[in-house]
């Protein structure tokens, strides 16, 4: 809903959704994933115990869509700052990162949004990353 708020109050924009389950484990690891949970475990370490990667998204069918639509350079609404470096290294401009602001995550949301920024480097919602867009370039 945020980034369809963002387009409406923008005039502009694309939503582009990768049916990628679980950061890219697949659905029956995401299950998997979620037992360990059950047991202590947050997001991250879930995935850690059971052999898995953190994140394995691939983003080669957002170029791609991006091409066919003739988009030369984006404004990412991301908190993850490896979707912002994958899409760069597949030649995808991005000139800025819009953050995703979570008003109130309540208190499972707040403590998976944790564990991502401890052990993933996600962005807090206000953190300015300049850095990421201007180092990160290809």
């Amino acid at each position: 809903a945020q980034a369809m708020d963002y387009i409406r109050d923008e005039g502009c924009g694309i939503v582009i959704y990768l049916h990628q389950e679980g950061r890219g484990i697949g659905l029956a690891n995401k299950i998997a994933a979620y037992a360990v949970q059950e047991t202590g475990a947050d997001t991250v370490e879930a995935n850690r115990l059971l052999g898995l990667p953190d994140d394995s998204r691939e983003y080669t069918a957002v170029r791609d869509i991006l091409m066919d639509l003739g988009v030369k350079s984006v404004g990412l609404m991301t908190n993850n700052p490896r979707k912002v470096r994958e899409l760069q290294s597949l030649g995808i401009e991005v000139d800025k990162r819009i953050a995703c602001i979570v008003d109130d995550p309540g208190a499972i949301a707040a403590a998976y949004v944790q564990a991502k920024r401890e052990q993933m480097g996600h962005f807090a919602s206000d953190e300015e990353d300049v850095d990421v867009i201007s180092e990160n370039a290809p």
